[in-house]
């Protein structure tokens, strides 16, 4: 359909459009200070945590989550109960959510330089699917963090947990595809799997310094401090 190809860029501008409100450079200048000069230089919740402090890390958090859960949650208003698009209406979630990561990773007023998309990525997640299925993403992540006080490997085993479950579940016709009995909606469900594999390479790709780190176990763990570390 030629207006299922015209939904998928208005959801993937909106998306991206709502992907470049920074919050982490709102905070920091907010507070006087220019959080891409200090620790990794990065936008996003876990560079915020460490140079401006724990309170810092969960406004930017909840800023960068709820930039990509809001248009993904228009987008499910509008499409799950059309009957053109109510089978694939997860598709054009995806496209908002691909949009807002791909505002945040690379905000073209920022020189593209912006955040990892982890918590933007889980806005998307969390405006995408089941309650269940976020529970068993959101355990791994919260015990990979725990264990290890690795942020980053948290959030790339998040990454391939969401993919290889999301694969599972829509194969399974647990997701809306579940009532692909059509071609088009079969080819919805591959493109939207295609999406879920774009997603977690963003993710990945943007911590490869992070891997590395990991690799010579020389990342930096998780702390907490009341006012952060400027430096």
């Amino acid at each position: 359909m030629g207006s299922s190809v015209v939904i998928r860029i208005i959801c993937l501008v909106v998306g991206y459009c709502f992907g470049l409100i920074e919050t982490g450079v709102i905070y920091g200048k907010a507070k006087g200070v220019d959080i891409r000069k200090y620790g990794s230089g990065n936008t996003g919740t876990t560079n915020a945590l460490r140079v401006l402090g724990a309170k810092a890390g969960l406004i930017v958090l909840l800023g960068d989550f709820l930039k990509s859960f809001l248009p993904c949650f228009v987008v499910t208003l509008i499409f799950k109960h059309m009957d053109v698009y109510c089978d694939i209406y997860q598709l054009f979630v995806l496209y908002a959510g691909l949009g807002a990561v791909l505002g945040h990773n690379f905000p073209f007023y920022l020189g593209f330089k912006g955040g990892k998309g982890v918590a933007t990525t889980a806005g998307t997640i969390v405006g995408l699917l089941e309650g269940w299925i976020i529970l068993i993403l959101l355990i791994l992540f919260v015990a990979v963090v725990a264990l290890t006080r690795y942020v980053s490997l948290g959030s790339i085993l998040l990454m391939i947990e969401l993919t290889i479950l999301y694969i599972i579940f829509a194969f399974k016709g647990w997701l809306c595809f579940g009532a692909a009995v059509s071609p088009f909606v079969h080819e919805a469900m591959i493109e939207s799997i295609i999406l879920i594999i774009i997603f977690a390479s963003i993710c990945i790709i943007r911590h490869r310094e992070n891997i590395k780190r990991l690799l010579k176990h020389e990342e930096r763990k998780l702390s907490f401090h009341k006012k952060g570390e400027l430096k």
